[in-house]
């Protein structure tokens, strides 16, 4: 039994999430963990919430309650609607947790002890009408590479440059909107990761296989104009993990917290030791020391083309620098961005369709089986409402929901609610069975190298395939003439329903559940010899008719959605 540990880029806490957030990091991470498991893999999967930065503190002030107390609300948020699409972590933790601070500092203290921090006086903008320095997110300006009038101060939304405040052209505070800013000296922390750059340039080389889009940034970051710039991991603000050494002060750092891109990726650490904490796990070591039994876990990371410069330089710098034997990513899993009809998703504009809004008006089988189906993985893609009701209802109800229900009703009403005795296989049935063993193959292969799209196309395939058998067969007619036969045909197709549950659960895990439960069964064994499997159910095992899997999404339902969604957020 292999092990296999999964992070999914832990989502910011200021707001709720929309679906291009959703479809590039956590679903993909949870259609992965849930298929590993599906083959008996050990499996860790875990996400958690990002609490600190700007992004938290602008949010809390803008709901007008404390940041700790807008933290945990928003975190019950999120966690409840990951439950909501089905999102199966071992443990959504939080950064702001107790085990994230510790290990925060640990961090910190070993990577000074080994020279790798470096105290820095550097000149940062300060508002006068605020009364504080404005970091990062709390300036916003025009960008000076693409002109984008609306850059943030750490990173330009237009065209995904990294920056500082003090590159911003015409830049103003977010808090007060003033303009009165002056640039003043102050002393922060730098993670000198230009001193690891050989050592990261090396680590990157020996990956075997990964995306080309995650080797690209990367290697784009590295050798690009100056190459790996050393980074500054502290700000000037009220909410955060506090600079220590360790569990020593550190002087001259008072009254700062670490940048919250030094701790938020150190939390997939530390969430392993909530799991264990909250009674989940009970040796976090084993996933994550490799002198503690890690050597043999493959770790797998999920996240948008944004986070990967972090991911694959910053924190593999933490990691690295500290000299200490952390398991390092194995496969780093990026992809491109999903537009909105015609347009960008985004958080900060309100744009698009969140995660609350969808689950309102569609179960959550509905999104992820079209997000997943067209996962942005090569390229951006686009959702349309068009797309969206077209495929749903061609996939869906039309093939995997009319297949469960033709077969379960004609049994009903010819033979029983058990599986019918009699008849033997032919040709065409062992055709049938040697395409799904060949198409459950090539699934496989596409979901080993987490080739989504590709894994949707072979499953969808088993899914038709079973469709033309029927309407080839033709139970209906043969029935007349030779129930028998007809009783083997349908004998088949009822054990199809049960393979289609078990290869479907990590796409639709509740429609699976659906049909599991109407065939009566907890087999949920993963059909690894096709022959067999479709022996599953045998003759005289009761099952039910389900109710309809999917109903169609009709047009006045897509236009009214498309009309109520026009990229705005409320």
């Amino acid at each position: 039994m292999a092990r296999h540990l999964i992070t999914s880029a832990i989502p910011y806490i200021n707001g709720i999430k929309h679906l291009g957030n959703l479809v590039g990091s956590q679903l993909p991470a949870d259609l992965y963990a849930r298929y590993l498991r599906g083959r008996g893999d050990e499996v860790l999967f875990l996400c958690a919430t990002d609490e600190h930065g700007t992004p938290a503190e602008l949010a809390a002030a803008k709901a007008g309650k404390p940041v700790d107390e807008y933290c945990a609300e928003m975190w019950e948020v999120q966690a409840k609607l990951a439950e909501g699409f089905g999102l199966s972590f071992d443990h959504y933790g939080r950064s702001s947790s107790a085990q994230n601070r510790k290990l925060t500092q640990h961090f910190a203290g070993v990577l000074a002890d080994k020279g790798l921090i470096e105290e820095r006086l550097e000149k940062q903008m300060y508002s006068h009408a605020d009364g504080r320095y404005l970091p990062d997110r709390y300036i916003e300006g025009t960008c000076p590479n693409c002109g984008f009038e609306d850059a943030r101060g750490d990173q330009c939304d237009d065209c995904g440059k990294l920056l500082d405040p003090v590159d911003l052209i015409n830049p103003h505070s977010t808090i007060s909107g003033s303009t009165d800013l002056e640039m003043r000296e102050t002393k922060h922390l730098y993670l000198l990761q230009s001193k690891l750059k050989d050592d990261i340039d090396q680590w990157i080389d020996s990956q075997d296989g990964w995306p080309v889009l995650t080797t690209s940034i990367a290697k784009k970051w590295l050798h690009d104009g100056d190459g790996l710039q050393d980074r500054g991991i502290t700000r000037d603000l009220d909410w955060g993990v506090p600079v220590k050494k360790g569990e020593d002060d550190w002087p001259g750092m008072e009254g700062k917290v670490f940048y919250v891109w030094f701790d938020a990726p150190i939390e997939y650490i530390a969430c392993s030791q909530e799991w264990v904490d909250a009674g989940k796990g009970d040796d976090w070591a084993r996933w994550w020391r490799t002198d503690k039994g890690a050597d043999d876990v493959r770790y797998t990371q999920f996240m948008g083309k944004d986070n990967v410069p972090f991911h694959t330089l910053s924190f593999p710098a933490t990691i690295l620098g500290s000299g200490e034997p952390w398991k390092r990513v194995d496969y780093l899993k990026s992809f491109n961005y999903l537009n909105y009809d015609g347009g960008q998703f985004s958080t900060s504009r309100g744009r698009g369709v969140f995660m609350d809004q969808a689950l309102e008006i569609l179960p959550a089988d509905y999104w992820r089986w079209w997000l997943l189906s067209r996962a942005p993985e090569t390229s951006d893609s686009e959702f349309t409402w068009d797309q969206f009701q077209t495929d749903c209802n061609k996939d869906l109800a039309d093939v995997l929901g009319n297949f469960v229900s033709r077969v379960t009703k004609f049994c009903r009403s010819k033979y029983s609610e058990d599986v019918p005795a009699g008849g033997t296989y032919g040709d065409a049935e062992t055709a049938l069975i040697a395409d799904l063993q060949t198409r459950l193959t090539a699934y496989e292969a596409a979901m080993d190298k987490i080739e989504i799209r590709k894994a949707a196309a072979e499953l969808r395939a088993m899914w038709a395939a079973g469709n033309e058998y029927l309407q080839a067969a033709a139970p209906w007619s043969v029935f007349k003439e030779d129930p028998d036969q007809a009783a083997a045909q349908i004998r088949l197709a009822l054990n199809l329903i049960r393979i289609y549950a078990v290869l479907s659960a990590p796409f639709i895990p509740n429609a699976s559940a659906a049909l599991l439960s109407a065939m009566n069964t907890l087999n949920t064994d993963w059909p690894t010899d096709m022959n067999d499997a479709v022996a599953a159910l045998p003759a005289g095992h009761s099952f039910t008719v389900p109710d309809n899997l999917f109903a169609k999404i009709t047009d006045d339902q897509r236009e009214e959605w498309s009309e109520k969604f026009a990229g705005k957020r409320d």
